[in-house]
């Protein structure tokens, strides 16, 4: 696998088409920082570290609002769409000055920055430009 934050993302896509509870994701100190962002953010409910060592994962419990359109009651999810913007073939960074609300400021955008990984209203308050992972709406 040569980016395993697209396989997360792909992953957590997955679920939410299927209407699932949970998604488990192998660990790694970033694609945790990431899923604790998107539970700050309210995207979802909880993301946990479990097991030890090389068996590490991370569980994230998926969020669904009622769907009050239908006549069924259906719940859709949360999240509408995940797209991943910089890549290990082309990294995308930008500064302070040229971060641009995601969906009119219906989303985040999760940037890299030199303290950390941040909404991308986080980095504009602080004024940190950074590399620009993914954006969620």
């Amino acid at each position: 696998m040569t980016d395993p934050i697209t396989d997360m993302l792909n992953r957590i896509n997955n679920a939410l088409a299927v209407f699932k509870e949970t998604v488990e994701i192998p660990f790694s100190n970033q694609k945790f920082e990431i899923a604790k962002i998107l539970e700050k953010e309210g995207y979802i409910k909880s993301a946990e570290k479990k097991g030890r060592a090389e068996k590490k994962t991370i569980i994230i419990e998926l969020k669904y609002q009622k769907d009050n359109t239908n006549k069924n009651k259906k719940e859709k999810p949360l999240i509408s769409s995940l797209k991943r913007v910089s890549r290990p073939g082309q990294r995308i960074y930008t500064s302070y000055k040229n971060i641009k609300p995601v969906r009119g400021g219906e989303g985040i955008a999760i940037i890299s920055t030199s303290f950390g990984l941040m909404t991308d209203k986080e980095a504009k308050k602080k004024k940190l430009g950074g590399e620009v992972i993914c954006q969620i709406w």
